[in-house]
Order: structure tokens, then sequence, then C-alpha cells
């Protein structure tokens, strides 16, 4: 019979915790060895507890997951960290790479996508979710990420970072609510973000406004 897989769950909030706990409690090649809330304890508790894989949250107050990586990756090399977040541009997903982490997940993925990932990371492969991976390509492409919007999402946009209600921006571009709906849904997946408080931080961080 196969080892089961340890898996260090980290993420600082509880229901996501409990969320994934559950998630990977009813598999039975996955074992959940302990879930923590913030970088610092990921370290501490991978040292002790010797995980296979880490799911490891990005955006975490104190030290975040990229730091936590570096530092865990340094003194436990063959750990084998998976980044879980909602951000999917490219610089992220570099950073997060870069840091020595093996798979990088949204948070939005299915179920089984979360588990597949884990298992493949435990067996020597990179999980990497579609939009991150579409992020990297465009990235390596050396197109600015904005360029892969319509001229219209490009619109929409710059009126999402400026604050603007969706019945504002139809009302602004004499379009309907439903059309900017739409625009927002390709917006979101052109540019690896899951709403549009993520979309007005990714236009403002790359100048879109």
């Amino acid at each position: 019979m196969a080892a089961r897989i340890r898996l260090l769950i980290v993420d600082d909030h509880p229901l996501v915790r409990r969320g994934l706990c559950e998630l990977f409690g009813g598999e039975s090649d996955i074992e959940v060895v302990d879930d923590v809330g913030d970088g610092e304890r990921a370290v501490t508790v991978a040292l002790e507890e010797q995980p296979d894989v880490v799911l490891m949250d990005v955006s975490m107050p104190g030290m975040d997951g990229i730091e936590a990586t570096r530092r865990l990756l340094a003194v436990r090399p063959e750990a084998r960290v998976v980044m879980l977040t909602s951000f999917a541009d490219h610089e992220r997903v570099m950073e997060a790479l870069d840091s020595g982490a093996v798979g990088y997940i949204l948070k939005d993925a299915e179920s089984d996508e979360l588990v597949r990932g884990v298992r493949a990371a435990a067996g020597g492969d990179s999980p990497l979710s579609p939009r991150a991976a579409r992020a990297l390509i465009t990235a390596r492409r050396g197109r600015r990420p904005f360029e892969e919007l319509t001229g219209r999402e490009l619109d929409v946009l710059k009126l999402v970072a400026r604050g603007l209600s969706n019945k504002q921006i139809a009302w602004r571009l004499a379009i309907s609510e439903k059309t900017v709906k739409a625009h927002m849904t390709s917006i979101f997946g052109r540019i690896g973000v899951a709403d549009r408080t993520q979309a007005a931080l990714w236009a403002q961080r790359h100048g879109v406004v």
C-alpha cells in the first residue's frame, strides 16, 4: 500500500481552512497533518510535521506565503509548495514560482482540481491553473497584459478602476448592464482576477487608469 500524502494547509481565513480540511479529509491517500493561519507558523509546523505538500495561501498578514515559502525551502528544500490564491496576474505567478513553489492554483478552482494538484505536486509534477498559465505565456511573449483586452473591455476596466458601478458604466458607454456584466466576466478571465475589486487594483497596478 502506497504511503499517504502528508499535507499542510496554510490560509489566514478559518472558513477556508475548514473547507479544505473537509475536502482533503475525504481522500484516502491524503492526510492533513495540520492547518495554520499565517506564514511564520507555517514554517514552524512544516519543520515539525515534515509534510510532503504545503498548500500555501499567497496573501496573508504578517509574513505572506511567498516569504514563508522562501524560508521553508531554505531549510527543507524537499517540500513541495503549491500556492493557492485569488490572483493570476503574471507578476504574482512569477514571484511565487521564483520563491520555489512548484504549483499555482486559484481559489475558484473546482474541488477535484485542488485534489489533483496536490497529488501532482506530491508526484513531482507542477500543477498550474489555466489562467495562471495563460498569464505566464502572455508575459513570455513580451506583451503587456492589458493588450489581451479588447478596446471595449479596456474602456470598461478603466471605469471599474475609477469606482463606477455596472449601471454607471452602462450609462457612460451607452450599452446595457447585461453587456457590462459580460465584459466583466471576460475581463476577469483575461487578466486573471476573481472580482471587480481585484480588477480595479490590477488596473491601477498596470497603469490602465
